[in-house]
């Protein structure tokens, strides 16, 4: 299988982009390493706080809190992949999309990817603390998942299962930071949220399943191998019927149905056409669900500005 991951030569780092062209040459490794050049996995990441500020909200939602999420995002997908690369270091070095990642080719050491998470991480606790606090002890609490996830390649074949539970609790701490509080809505978005990962990354996985097999790691694109579409089609099914539930219990209007009925689409025609075999369409597919993340907030900000 051809894998072109997210660059030319194999690899999962483009040549051609902006960093690339323009960024000096003592920081490239940097951007590289907070995957600050491939922005996917931090919209994909921030959707779910989004969706969430947005659900919570009178009206629109607080400009605000959408400018400190989108920071946020940006800066723990940051030290979250800068901490898997660490901990993947020797893993990555055996996988064609992955061996000229900055830690594995040396271009960065582990003590230098260590500060230079350590400095996202102290960005990322000046956002938090400017929250609310069951917003902040949300913030801690999600830290057990981040440092857990890196591992659970090693024992389970479901470690997409985990990162859902990592990439979605801006559900949790968006309704928080508005409300103060927690109920059924953010909830049901989060558990929707778990299911539109395992369809995602399952997808993705599928990259690197050959690699996996030889290395000795796991993952759903290994479980459900030829199987895949069908578990595709459950996962955003499940992931579209919490979501609807959460705009039901939060008493949202029409508009957000119209967002997610069109988000629903979306997710059928990844789940239809998706080729598992080829590399390069997995990366496509996976990449489209910044459409899926920007049609349920257009629905529930133009939901909440109609029932306002």
């Amino acid at each position: 299988m051809t894998r072109t991951g997210e660059a030319t030569g194999h690899t999962d780092i483009r040549r051609d982009d902006w960093s690339t062209r323009y960024a000096p040459a003592s920081l490239l490794p940097y951007i590289r390493l907070a995957r600050l050049d491939r922005p996917i996995g931090t919209w994909l990441l921030l959707f779910p706080g989004w969706w969430s500020v947005a659900l919570a909200a009178g009206s629109w939602p607080d400009w605000r809190l959408l400018i400190l999420f989108g920071i946020g995002a940006v800066v723990m997908r940051g030290a979250g992949c800068t901490f898997n690369d660490i901990v993947d270091r020797d893993f990555d070095a055996r996988v064609e999309r992955t061996r000229v990642r900055p830690i594995p080719s040396g271009a960065v050491s582990v003590r230098g990817a260590a500060l230079f998470m350590a400095l996202q991480l102290g960005i990322g606790a000046a956002i938090l603390f400017s929250l609310d606090r069951l917003a902040i002890a949300l913030g801690f609490l999600v830290l057990l998942l981040v440092v857990t996830y890196p591992f659970m390649k090693r024992i389970t074949y479901w470690p997409q299962f985990f990162l859902g539970l990592n990439f979605n609790w801006g559900a949790l701490m968006g309704w928080a930071a508005v409300r103060g509080d927690l109920g059924w809505a953010p909830l049901l978005l989060y558990i929707g949220g778990i299911a539109w990962t395992l369809g995602y990354d399952t997808i993705y996985a599928h990259q690197d399943k050959e690699d996996d097999v030889l290395i000795g790691v796991k993952s759903s694109a290994l479980a459900l191998g030829g199987r895949t579409r069908p578990a595709l089609f459950v996962f955003y099914a499940v992931a579209i019927v919490f979501w609807a539930a959460a705009g039901i219990v939060a008493g949202t209007a029409a508009p957000f149905f119209a967002g997610l009925a069109l988000a629903a689409t979306q997710l059928l025609w990844q789940a239809l056409r998706v080729r598992i075999d080829d590399g390069a369409d997995c990366l496509a597919k996976f990449r489209s669900n910044r459409l899926a993340g920007w049609l349920v907030l257009g629905g529930i900000v133009a939901a909440r500005v109609v029932g306002s």
